[in-house]
C-alpha cells in the first residue's frame, strides 16, 4: 500500500478520512480485501497470498512492485 495518484483503471473507495485506489484488475484476483487500522500502520488481508511474490512479499503498487500486474 502506497500513495498513488488515481488511474483510469482504478476504482476508489472513500472510507471515513481515507480514499483507497485499487485497480480494478488485480481487485477481481484479490477479492474480498480487508484493511484495517492498527497503532504502527494497516493490516491487509486479501483473497491472495502475497508470500509467493517475488522478494517474498508485496511493499504496495510502485513501479517496482511485484505483486501489482
Amino acid at each position: 500500500m502506497v500513495m498513488d495518484q488515481e488511474r483510469p483503471n482504478d476504482e476508489s473507495y472513500n472510507i471515513g478520512d481515507f480514499t483507497f485506489l485499487v485497480d480494478r484488475d488485480f481487485m477481481e484476483k484479490v477479492k474480498p480485501i480487508k484493511v484495517d487500522f492498527k497503532n504502527v500502520g494497516f493490516s491487509i488481508d486479501a483473497n491472495i497470498d502475497l508470500s509467493q511474490a517475488d522478494g517474498g512479499g508485496c511493499s504496495g503498487c510502485g513501479s517496482t512492485s511485484s505483486c501489482c500486474s
